[in-house]
């Protein structure tokens, strides 16, 4: 087995698995096996409130069910939260984040009030109202209110210069993580947000190649810069195209009859739903069929 290659599968342990999910992990895993790698689990579930106990064995139980079996114990990310708290403390050394006291409300209420209002990877992009928050003040406030943690995205991205990442369908791409705005670091509710726990955990469990859907291209954008101020590996990145019904949907969670768990229960074949998944993100009705 060769150590130097891995990928990784990282649902998050808040539903049932469906035939979307069934594809990426079906890539990275084969692609793992076809250059001796290793292929790693890492259930993503720092949002407690939506994460169920249930889910995490339901989700090992399909990915057996289709034959796809990883290496080593899954990784969870509810158990390191020390390793975001000192990749955080990296950034605030730097004063590369600042704390932010702003509400949804108060946000979207001065974007409604913006002239123009850019958007980024989760939406408007957030107009830096706290930034210019004098130091003394930031310090009496984060005494008595709650705050999240941002990036001063035009500082970090000045810091590191011009970025790059290689994705298997792309070649190389420009990186241009400030049009993503300051992005949200950690809050209160998340010790982490998506982007800072994803390149701490992925570097943390050697992955080499990330294998994922093409809704996250954008997103490669500020993890590239994160993986360069914490002084991370660069990944490889193979954004693949998402799975479609028989219509051009998309599937999503909410799409039970979908759902690895409700085909199994109607005596689908998950040998003919791997290979109708091997042969691209389409997959016709014929292939769901009990049988």
């Amino acid at each position: 087995m060769s150590e130097s290659f891995a990928t990784r599968f990282a649902p998050s342990p808040t539903g049932y698995l469906h035939l979307g999910h069934a594809y990426s992990a079906l890539c990275a895993h084969d692609a793992a096996r076809a250059a001796g790698g290793r292929f790693l689990l890492r259930f993503e579930d720092i949002d407690q409130g939506r994460v169920r106990e249930e889910y995490y064995a339901a989700i090992e139980g399909d990915l057996r069910w289709l034959g796809l079996e990883w290496d080593g114990e899954p990784m969870r990310q509810s158990a390191r939260f020390e390793a975001y708290d000192a990749a955080l403390a990296q950034l605030r050394a730097r004063d590369l984040v600042y704390p932010c006291f702003c509400t949804r409300k108060e946000i979207a209420a001065e974007i409604r009030a913006s002239a123009s209002a850019p958007h980024g990877i989760d939406g408007p992009v957030y107009p830096g109202t706290c930034r210019a928050v004098a130091p003394a003040e930031r310090e009496a406030r984060m005494a008595d209110e709650a705050f999240a943690w941002r990036l001063d995205i035009e500082r970090a991205a000045k810091l590191v210069g011009p970025l790059q990442w290689t994705d298997r369908e792309l070649g190389r791409v420009k990186a241009r993580p400030e049009d993503h705005g300051d992005i949200v670091l950690t809050r209160k509710d998340a010790p982490a947000s998506y982007n800072l726990a994803v390149v701490v955990d992925d570097a943390a469990q050697g992955v080499t190649d990330v294998v994922r859907g093409n809704d996250l291209v954008a997103a490669t954008d500020l993890q590239r810069l994160l993986q360069e101020l914490l002084g991370l590996p660069e990944p490889r990145y193979w954004h693949h195209e998402l799975v479609t019904d028989d219509a051009g949907k998309r599937l999503a969670k909410r799409d039970d009859a979908r759902s690895l768990r409700t085909l199994r229960e109607a005596g689908a074949d998950p040998a003919a739903i791997v290979a109708a998944l091997r042969e691209g993100p389409q997959v016709p009705d014929a292939a769901l069929r009990s049988r």
